[in-house]
C-alpha cells in the first residue's frame, strides 16, 4: 500500500507568534509546513518544488508580498496563494488580487477560517477545469477579480458573498450542502454561522436577481443550495 503524502504548505510570515500558531493549526489539520520569515527564503523554498499552497504575509522585512506574488506569477508559478495582511481597505485587496493572489485574508483572523479557506483554495487550485468568470443573463461575476456586474453596473459584494457564489459556481449547477458551505467558508458549522449563511443568501438574491425570471440561487429543501440556469462549460 502506498502512503499518502500530506500536502506541503509554505508559510511566509515574519511574526513568530503568528507563524507558530498557524503552523500548529495546519499540522493538526494534516498538512506539512515549511516556514519562512523573509521573502528571499520563501522564494527559495517555493522554487525547490513540492509546495501545494502558499500563505503569504504582505509586509515582510525584505520584500512586499505584492511584489513577491507578482514575480512568482511572471515566472510561471501557479501555486495557489493566500495573502495575509492587516490592510483591509478595498484598494489593498484589489492590489493583492491583481498581483496574482488567489485569496486575501485580513488580520486579525480566526484560525478556523484560515484553515477552511486554505482547504477550499487547494481544492479549487487542483481542478484543471476551474472556472473564473460566470455569466448568466445580464449577470457577470469575475471570481479572479472578485467583482460582479448586472449589465454595465457593478454590484458591490462582500467577501463572504463572493465566497458563497464561488463555491456554488464550482459545483457547476449541482447542489452544495449547507454543512459544506459552512465548513469551507466559515470554518465551523454552528447556529450562528448557519444564520449568517441564510442572511447572505437573502442578500445575494436581492442584489443579483433584478429582472431575472428564474432565481439565480436555488434552494434544495433540506439540503442546501445550487446555482440555477448554469451547466458545465458555461463559465470560462
Amino acid at each position: 500500500m502506498t502512503a499518502t503524502v500530506a500536502p506541503c504548505i509554505l508559510l511566509i510570515e515574519d511574526d513568530t507568534e503568528t507563524r507558530d500558531a498557524v503552523s500548529r493549526v495546519l499540522v493538526d489539520a494534516g498538512y506539512r509546513v515549511v516556514g519562512a520569515e523573509r521573502g528571499e527564503a520563501g522564494t527559495r523554498a517555493l522554487k525547490a518544488g513540492n509546495i501545494a499552497g502558499v500563505i503569504l504575509d504582505v509586509t515582510l522585512p525584505d520584500a512586499s508580498g505584492f511584489d513577491l506574488c507578482r514575480g512568482w506569477r511572471a515566472a510561471g508559478v501557479r501555486v495557489p496563494v493566500l495573502m495575509l495582511t492587516a490592510r483591509t481597505d478595498v484598494s489593498s485587496r484589489v492590489r493583492g488580487l491583481d498581483s496574482g493572489a488567489d485569496d486575501y485574508l485580513g488580520k486579525p483572523f480566526a484560525l478556523s477560517e484560515l484553515r477552511a479557506r486554505l482547504r477550499a483554495l487547494l481544492r479549487r487550485g487542483s481542478d484543471p477545469r476551474r472556472e473564473r468568470v460566470l455569466s448568466v443573463g445580464e449577470l457577470t461575476i469575475d471570481f479572479g477579480r472578485r467583482q460582479a456586474w448586472l449589465g454595465e453596473s457593478e454590484v458591490p459584494l462582500t467577501r463572504r458573498e463572493i465566497d458563497v457564489l464561488d463555491r456554488l459556481a464550482w459545483a457547476r449547477g449541482h447542489a452544495v450542502s449547507r454543512e459544506d458551505l459552512l465548513e469551507e467558508i466559515w470554518g465551523e458549522s454552528t447556529p450562528e454561522a448557519a444564520a449568517s449563511l441564510e442572511v447572505i443568501i437573502a442578500r445575494l438574491r436581492r442584489k443579483l436577481e433584478k429582472g431575472e425570471r428564474e432565481s439565480l440561487i436555488r434552494t434544495v429543501r433540506g439540503f442546501g443550495y445550487a446555482l440555477a440556469g448554469i451547466r458545465q462549460g458555461q463559465t470560462s
